[in-house]
């Protein structure tokens, strides 16, 4: 497949050989208004429709930020109705990343701050550079919560205790702190961390990404639902996977000891 590139104001889409890169570029700190976060709503559905597609990695052009969350300016500008339907319009575009079969990872080289991390929390996992700088929600300081998922993303993912004391003091951590807590998944040497992400990112692509796919949607849809109907849910995924070209290509392939030909059906 020929790379193909798509290049709007705040961010550029880069598809290449199933793997989609989302490059934000929308300023020196990556602050977003309402523009941005429409541009990766559509990059975002661009992707969903695309089959050939199978990981996203979100990542910065800026040297060192990821991103600092929303604008303040704009913020402050925007009337109190206003700031609550972008943040409701944020949410649900995040909530599209939950619901597609794309694996989404989430590569910060920089700080990663407020609605920044909410955008990483967002995602399925987050990498990180060990020299990125620091990570966390400091809405507090504003006299505000983080309202873009920052009170119920990381609670789910770090536990409630935790996810308190970070929204509370608006304290940020280091990326070793947060590989220790569960906020990020993998630390690399900082000049490593995009080449190892993308690495991570073909390894997947080049798996068996009909199970992948359903093993993402088991897991976040899952979560949601009391466990018998979870594994009810799960069941339901497993006999169609069972069905699966890649699950007789994958049992072939292991009796036959031999490298799998995986088709992603």
């Amino acid at each position: 497949m020929a790379v193909e590139t798509l290049k709007k104001a705040n961010l550029t889409l880069v598809k290449d050989n199933g793997i989609a890169e989302i490059h934000l570029h929308v300023n020196k700190t990556n602050s977003y208004s309402l523009d941005f976060y429409k541009e990766l709503n559509a990059a975002i559905d661009e992707i969903r429709f695309d089959p050939e597609i199978k990981v996203v990695v979100l990542m910065s052009d800026m040297p060192k930020f990821f991103s600092a969350g929303a604008d303040i300016n704009f913020l402050k500008a925007a009337e109190p109705r206003f700031k609550t339907q972008f943040c409701l319009f944020c949410n649900e575009t995040l909530d599209k990343i939950a619901r597609s079969p794309q694996i989404y990872i989430a590569c910060l080289e920089g700080h990663t701050v407020g609605g920044g991390l909410e955008m990483a929390l967002g995602c399925d996992l987050r990498f990180m550079g060990d020299q990125a700088g620091k990570i966390g929600l400091p809405e507090i300081t504003l006299g505000v919560l983080a309202g873009t998922g920052g009170t119920q993303r990381l609670a789910r993912l770090v536990g409630h205790s935790r996810a308190l004391d970070m929204n509370i003091t608006g304290d940020l951590l280091t990326p070793q702190e947060a590989l220790e807590i569960g906020l990020v998944n993998k630390v690399f040497p900082q000049e490593e961390t995009r080449t190892r992400t993308l690495e991570y990112a073909r390894k997947i692509a080049n798996s068996a990404t009909y199970a992948a796919s359903n093993i993402k949607l088991s897991i976040m849809n899952g979560k949601e639902m009391p466990l018998n109907v979870a594994i009810r849910y799960e069941g339901e995924l497993q006999n169609l996977l069972f069905r699966s070209e890649d699950a007789k290509e994958g049992l072939s392939a292991f009796l036959e000891k031999r490298p799998a030909n995986w088709k992603g059906l």
